[in-house]
């Protein structure tokens, strides 16, 4: 038994699950990893999320705001911050994924899910942001569109960025993301879609989708978990569906500038595109998880509509001069994955 293993041993134990038997649940695109408990019963699950990597007090807080404003997110059984352990509620297994893949109404699942985001919304910023949760500034914003360039860029043609290409890229963006930050903020769960949600049919109203996955949440745009629900990094949503979330959204706020709105979408759909191409090729590179690959070029489209928005007239110039469309494909996996 390894030291990681000693410390989840006594974690256990000291809480009355020592005896419980484990199974793997999930592992993500983290350095988290998450096992179901089952003893007798009773059923829990545990997330190992090892620090320095990992930091479990941000899920703790996040997860307790949102059961106070009446959502559905895992109660916190048990946590040992400094180990990076925690005993969660089970939620089950009915993921917005799975339950598409068995042919669920998706218009149900997508509705409630955007109730959820209206709920929030509705609240006044000191109602709906944590308090000390950081803010989706400028510098954060900028730092996940430079994953484009970091990692990508220089997978497809060989070639690293140098500093003034850098400048004008970044440059590029600042004042689309300008716009973005005139607006009022709100709680952004940040990777709010179908893999982090979960149905849960014996709930009431939007109780029913389970949230899971937050605890790198942020201050800022209303929009940004909108546009992640409906442009998927992982999955085609249909238009038609898409297009009635999206009304269904600006119906609850006849107030809103939906033209700012519209542009601020497109805005933070570049840029959580940008980020996500970025990172499924750092995936690859740095940690040898290729199966987020194929999943590019369903990016690449998405990116190609949102550049053609005019907020992202700079970004697109300078994309299509760096990245030209025979460059955009998908990036040969890591070498040890290659070998294998």
């Amino acid at each position: 038994m390894t030291e990681r293993d000693d410390l989840i041993t006594a974690f256990l134990d000291r809480h009355g699950w020592g005896n419980a038997e484990r199974s793997v649940l999930a592992a993500d695109a983290s350095f988290r990893g998450y096992y179901r408990l089952a003893d007798g019963d009773r059923r829990a699950v545990l997330m190992d999320a090892p620090p320095p990597k990992e930091d479990v007090r941000s899920f703790v807080a996040i997860a307790r705001h949102l059961l106070k404003l009446g959502l559905s997110a895992p109660e916190v059984y048990a946590e040992d911050a400094a180990a990076g352990l925690l005993l969660l509620e089970d939620l089950g297994d009915a993921t917005y994924t799975k339950m598409l893949a068995d042919g669920a109404d998706a218009e149900a699942l997508y509705a409630c899910a955007v109730d959820v985001l209206i709920h929030i919304h509705d609240r006044a910023p000191e109602a709906a942001i944590p308090r000390a949760l950081p803010p989706y500034d400028e510098r954060k914003l900028m730092e996940e569109a430079s994953l484009l360039i970091d990692w990508y860029l220089p997978a497809v043609t060989g070639a690293e960025v140098d500093d003034d290409a850098r400048d004008a890229y970044l440059e590029a963006w600042r004042p689309a993301f300008r716009q973005v930050l005139a607006q009022p903020k709100t709680l952004v769960l940040r990777d709010f879609h179908v893999d982090n949600l979960i149905w849960l049919k014996d709930r009431p109203g939007i109780q029913r989708c389970g949230l899971l996955d937050f605890q790198d949440a942020v201050a800022g745009s209303p929009v940004y978990d909108l546009m992640s629900l409906l442009e998927d990094a992982r999955r085609e949503v249909d238009p038609m569906l898409a297009a009635h979330m999206l009304a269904r959204y600006l119906a609850a706020f006849p107030d809103m500038d939906h033209e700012a709105l519209g542009a601020s979408y497109a805005i933070l759909g570049a840029q959580r595109h940008a980020k996500v191409i970025g990172i499924f090729t750092r995936l690859s590179h740095r940690d040898g998880k290729s199966q987020y690959l194929p999943h590019i070029p369903h990016v690449w489209n998405m990116l190609e509509r949102a550049l053609a928005h005019p907020a992202m007239a700079d970004v697109k110039t300078w994309i299509d001069a760096a990245i030209p469309q025979e460059s955009r494909i998908v990036p040969a996996p890591s070498q040890p994955e290659a070998a294998a």
